[in-house]
């Protein structure tokens, strides 16, 4: 059943949108980090210990862990916005959103437990879609695939290599961000990336 649900278009198109999607925001969140660079935007050591921001600012204030951190983020978002690594990339996902989800869990975060929430889930069908080949974690054989679905068309690299570089360079030099503004060329990218992955697999 998952062999057939790979070769719809629409699914494909789901799944590379998603790593899109989930690379990028944690290459979007790792470069503050990497940087050396708070979280929030004030410090949180005056809040409460067991408060969420008092724990962002030990985090922070430990130094190199919070950009080990970042780096852990950056490298994951990479790996899927590149779709050819995306496998490695979502192997790598799993257990820094499951334990961002846990913590969003111990404090009060209001309502983000649902966004990385919704991250967590959106990570678990990813592996699920990348099953047939990581049974072999669990001492199954692998099951070999098609490499001429449309999933694995070159444009889905260089659109990933361009969100990641894009992202990567706004974030590298830019503190004061625009939210909207970085959304609105990822979004103008993700459709060029589309128009033209659609009109070469009409040539095919």
């Amino acid at each position: 059943m998952l062999s057939s649900i790979k070769e719809n278009i629409w699914a494909q198109l789901l799944i590379i949108y998603t790593r899109f999607l989930i690379g990028g925001t944690f290459v979007f969140a790792s470069l503050i980090k990497i940087k050396g660079h708070r979280f929030t935007g004030s410090s949180g050591a005056d809040h409460p210990i067991h408060s969420a921001w008092h724990f962002f600012e030990t985090m922070y204030q430990s130094g190199l862990y919070w950009q080990f951190i970042g780096l852990g983020q950056l490298i994951a978002g990479m790996l899927l916005m590149t779709q050819r690594f995306a496998k490695l990339g979502a192997v790598m996902f799993l257990p820094i959103i499951a334990n961002i989800f846990v913590v969003t869990l111990s404090y009060d975060f209001n309502y983000t437990p649902v966004i990385t929430g919704l991250l967590l889930l959106a990570n678990l069908l990813l592996l699920a879609w990348e099953w047939p080949e990581l049974r072999l974690f669990f001492n199954l054989p692998p099951i070999l695939e098609s490499k001429k679905r449309w999933e694995k068309d070159r444009i889905w690299e260089w659109t990933g290599l361009t969100l990641f570089l894009f992202t990567f360079l706004y974030r590298l030099f830019v503190n004061a961000y625009d939210i909207f503004f970085w959304l609105g060329i990822c979004l103008l990218v993700g459709l060029v990336g589309l128009a033209m992955g659609w009109q070469r697999k009409k040539r095919y």
